[in-house]
Formats: C-alpha cells, structure tokens, sequence
C-alpha cells in the first residue's frame, strides 16, 4: 500500500457527456449551463478487487483517491436467512456497513457515512493546507471526525445542536478536528447554511457533498460489495435516503458494472424510502415533479425534529439535478416510498431477531419498506434483492466498550451559533479556531 499510485480516471459532466481533467478539488463543469452532476471515468474498466487488508480501498480502482488512508474498513454482504425467511424471499442479500465482527463489519462509527469519509479524504491531494468543511446532521459528521483524527487532517465540522448526540467516539479525538453548532430548534439546512458562510474565509474549502465524486463513488462501495459478493448485480434495491447520493451511487456504480461485462446486463431497480412526515422527495416523485415542491421552512423544521431518522432530513437533495436521484428513478425503474416511526421501529425488532444485531432509524426505515414491498408482492419470491444497511451494530459496539471498562468520549462544539447569525461573527470565530 505504500506504493499505491493515484487512481487514473477523467471527469464527464452528466448533463452535455463533456469529458475533461480533474484539475484540483473539482465539484462541476464550469462551462455547463445546466445544474449536473460530475461523474468519474476510470481507467480500468475491469475492477480488480483488492484483499480484506486493504479495508475499503479492496475497491480503489474506483475510487478517485491520490492516497490510502489508516483504518478504514468495507461494507460486508452475506446471504439472508432468517429475514429472508420471514418475508419469503429465496434470495434476499443484505449489505451491512457498521459494527459486527462476527459477520466482518469493522466501521467503528457504526455508519456507512465512513465510505464517504475515506473516500474523500483520500482524495485530498497531499500539502493541501486549507481546512475541510463538512455539514452534517449527526452520521456523516462522526465518520469524517474519526477519519481526519486518526489522519491529522484538519476538519471544520458543522452540526445541528439537537444531534449532537451523535458525535460519540472512542477515545478523545486529535486537535485537529473541531465543531461548531447551529442553536437548538434548527434542522441540518441550517447547517449547512452556517457551514456555507464559514466558506467565505479563504483558509477553508468544501467537501461538497453529493457534488464530490469522492463522495459517491466511496458510498458506491455498497453495490460494489453486493454484486461482487452475489456474483450478480441485484435486480432491487432497497435503502432509505435523506439527500438520495447513496441510491444515485449505487446507480452510478451499476452502469460501472454493466461496462466491466462480468456482473450481468441488468439496471438494478432503485425502491428509495423516506420516514413520514419529513418526505419532500416522496411528495415530488408522487406528481412526477423534477422540481422539488415548495415546503414550508417551519413545517420543515417540524417534521425534522419527529422522524426517528434524523440523518433523512435534507431539505435541499440532489434530486432533479442531471444525474440527479429522479434520474436514477427514471432510468431504473424505481420508487420512492415511505415509513412511519412506528413501521421502523417494528422493521428494526424484526432485524434485531432474525439477523442478530441492531441497526439504525435510517436503516430500520428501509427495512420497513423492503417488508411492506414484500408483503405487497412488489417484490417477487425468486428475485435477488440487496437491503442496504446504512448503519446498525451501534449497541452491540458501545456495550463491547462498556464490557471493558471504557466511557464514550463526546465531541463539543466550540461555539453554538443563532440561524441568523451574521457572516462576519461566524468568519472571526472559525478563522480563530485553527
């Protein structure tokens, strides 16, 4: 691994197919006149999947990184037997990102938000000395913070106050990583808004999000964990989403395996879930609206603060966007559905039973759909079925640490900012904080 070469690959613009090189931190096509998506186009068209030792990078032939990072760890896919069994499904296949030795799971923060952060920060090209900026709404925040500690690279992240509680970790982190917070009663689009305005001092840059290739391709791990494992790409897809980049992800690496020839000649077909009440893309996809439908910043806000899975409740996905999840929908064949709490937490007991470890609200929301689909006959007995598992093994992790005698150890931000806090506070108190 220490003589690992950066990935080769080209970036296409989705909207116009214009090719050209990644000349830095690249998140668009400057000359594109429409709002699109950036894909990569990697050199080797054949994945050539790399040893367990090598934790997420096994898959690095598609991922755009200048470097391999410590610790990192790959989603793990096994056969079901006692879910598939309740639903009836001869050949349900579930890929779990979290925490279960037992079965080869080794993401510590229990999410698969670490695909990402791997991902992205291996593509950091070495030297950069800018800090990173990430918004989150609990997940993904963790996952980038254990990430940049255990790399000492520098990280600005930027978290709703009512999740904090999803900034536990292990041991301390490195000073390297620090927290700033929007006030209790704010939402992630809050978030996001102040780690936008943090962007205005020249000393940060942003990760990106759905616009980062490394972003997606690092969430494609997924699907690429399915098919090489099943031997097949999947006909269905289920996984609950709150911006839609792991499901556009898990599209974007299909088409990768179509063009690698090995893994069939179907398009796997997307079935997406949201958790009532938060479902602005279920309301748009119901009317076959491209453009999301107006929603109320309070009702937002609102509904945010009642779902069960916080980490769903993006107020602004990539969804009509080219290459967007409406495409991914309409391309596939796909859905988007919904999940009250009460289904959630009924799917999540059901997974704890038969598939012997807990799993988080996201996931739960989508193993709620998978067994109303099933129940429905919207998915057939013989189909080959992926249930992507964002997150679970959370308990069996904090109870291992607490067998051993070890506290969680909580993030804090460093300052808690008002959502009409003014540009240059919010610059002065972040440009002081590295």
């Amino acid at each position: 691994m220490e003589n690992f070469k950066p990935t080769q690959y080209e970036l296409e613009c989705v909207a116009t197919g214009r090719r050209f090189e990644d000349t830095g931190w690249m998140l668009e096509d400057r000359q594109c006149p429409t709002p699109s998506l950036v894909r990569a186009v990697y050199a080797q068209k054949q994945i050539d999947v790399k040893g367990d030792d090598h934790g997420l990078y096994k898959f690095h032939d598609w991922l755009p990184i200048h470097r391999m990072l410590h610790g990192s760890a790959a989603p793990v896919t096994w056969r079901s037997k006692g879910l598939a069994a309740k639903l009836g499904l001869d050949n349900l296949w579930i890929t779990f990102s979290g925490w279960n030795p037992t079965r080869g799971a080794r993401m510590s923060t229990c999410s698969f938000k670490e695909t990402e952060a791997y991902s992205v920060c291996g593509r950091i090209p070495e030297g950069e000395e800018r800090v990173l900026v990430v918004a989150s709404a609990g997940n993904t925040a963790r996952a980038f913070a254990k990430v940049c500690s255990d790399n000492n690279i520098p990280l600005l992240l930027s978290v709703p106050a009512d999740n904090l509680d999803a900034l536990w970790f292990e041991r301390p982190l490195a000073d390297c990583v620090k927290l700033i917070a929007t006030e209790r009663g704010s939402d992630y689009f809050d978030a996001i808004h102040l780690s936008n305005l943090a962007l205005k001092s020249r000393r940060f840059f942003a990760e990106g999000g759905a616009k980062n290739i490394a972003r997606r391709d690092g969430m494609a791990t997924t699907m690429l964990s399915a098919a090489t494992t099943i031997g097949e790409i999947p006909d269905s897809y289920f996984q609950a989403v709150g911006s839609g980049t792991g499901a556009i992800a898990a599209w974007e690496a299909n088409m990768r395996l179509l063009d690698d020839g090995r893994f069939g000649k179907k398009k796997c077909r997307l079935v997406v879930s949201q958790n009532a009440p938060f479902v602005p893309m279920y309301d748009a996809w119901r009317v076959d609206s491209r453009v999301m439908l107006d929603y109320d910043d309070n009702r937002a806000r609102r509904d945010a603060e009642i779902i069960d899975a916080k980490v769903l409740s993006n107020r602004r996905p990539p969804y009509g966007l080219a290459g967007g999840l409406y495409d991914a929908l309409r391309d596939t064949g796909g859905e988007i559905v919904v999940a009250t709490n009460a289904q959630a937490r009924k799917a999540a007991a059901l997974f704890a039973t038969t598939e012997g470890v807990d799993i988080h609200p996201a996931a739960a929301v989508a193993t709620a759909s998978l067994v109303k689909a099933a129940a429905e006959g919207r998915v057939k007995p013989l189909e080959t079925v992926m249930l992507n598992i964002t997150g679970g093994g959370e308990s069996l992790y904090k109870t291992g640490l607490e067998a051993a005698g070890k506290e969680l150890w909580h993030l804090t931000p460093t300052h808690v900012f008002a959502v009409d806090a003014p540009t240059e506070e919010i610059v002065e108190r972040v440009e002081a904080m590295f």
